[in-house]
């Protein structure tokens, strides 16, 4: 029985930088978290510690300071693409990349009723994402958002479930409905207006969650990945992660009070966690590593 060297993969995470494109007095501004993994010829490296085909880290970081000077970022995807296509082809023995990149979003300030030219305010804990891989000379791009919280205080049910001696949770066909949104969607080709089909995108998964009438959080899900697919033909399949975030009705008997669905106790932990794939069924199956999520 040999060992050998299994799949594997290097680079420098989570590079933060902030881009200030001053062309004009009205600033605007690129707030990025991004990493890069390179794959190939790495062998010697891990069996014998010969750097020789290792692109320092260092210099991944360096690169992205670097590409953000030289051009304007411009949408994630693009700057990942970049990024990718430079390593795997300027850096020996270097045959695939991943570039994961997190963007946060700023408002500008109001003074006086108007946006202000060169103040901003973070816009909240959501974040858009992008996961570029490259393969040689193919280009897999899966982009997405993270912890955009939604609820909905009505719509939604759940009851009909199995109970047993353990069951305490009582049926309901009134209850608050609250998420923290993970999604990711593979695009099927590279011909894409990024930042329209993002926005696109994600205002179809919040109309399909505010509209859909809910017996489950399976059912959102389903529903959000279904509305995508239905209006972006550019998109195969889209992955959902949401936690359910509970909101447990406060018993004010005690007081003399009917709590009428009005008065909720957030609870932050345990949570359930709901996920699942909507998918065409008539695209190849993407592997595993294309994905920045865990596999579920």
């Amino acid at each position: 029985m040999g060992i050998v060297i299994g799949p594997n993969q290097y680079g420098k995470a989570e590079v933060r930088i902030v881009s200030v494109n001053r062309d004009n007095a009205r600033h605007t501004i690129k707030d990025l978290n991004v990493s890069s993994s390179l794959r190939g010829d790495l062998d010697a490296a891990h069996l014998t510690g010969d750097n020789g085909n290792v692109l320092p880290t260092d210099t991944q970081k360096n690169t992205v300071y670097a590409f953000a000077k030289e051009a304007p970022i411009g949408e994630i995807e693009d700057f990942a693409l970049r990024l990718g296509r430079h390593f795997v082809g300027t850096a020996d023995g270097i045959t695939g990349a991943r570039i994961l990149i997190d963007e946060y979003s700023w408002e500008r300030i109001l003074v006086g009723g108007a946006s202000h030219d060169h103040s901003f305010a973070r816009a909240g804990d959501e974040k858009r994402t992008t996961a570029v891989t490259i393969d040689g000379g193919r280009a897999h791009i899966v982009s997405g958002l993270k912890d955009l919280v939604v609820l909905k205080s009505t719509g939604s049910e759940f009851w009909g479930y199995p109970k047993d001696k353990y069951t305490t949770l009582a049926e309901t066909n009134d209850r608050i409905l609250a998420t923290a949104v993970t999604a990711r969607w593979r695009y099927l080709h590279t011909d894409v207006d990024w930042g329209k089909s993002f926005e696109s995108i994600r205002s179809t998964m919040l109309e399909a969650f505010a509209t859909t009438h809910s017996l489950a959080l399976q059912q959102s899900l389903y529903e959000m990945g279904k509305s995508v697919l239905e209006k972006h033909p550019e998109v195969g399949e889209v992955r959902l992660s949401l936690p359910n975030k509970h909101h447990f009705l406060v018993d004010l008997e005690y007081c003399g009070l009917e709590n009428d669905n009005e008065v909720f106790f957030a609870a932050d932990r345990p949570y359930g966690l709901i996920e699942g794939v909507v998918t065409r069924d008539d695209v190849e199956e993407a592997p595993q590593a294309w994905y920045s999520l865990p596999q579920f």
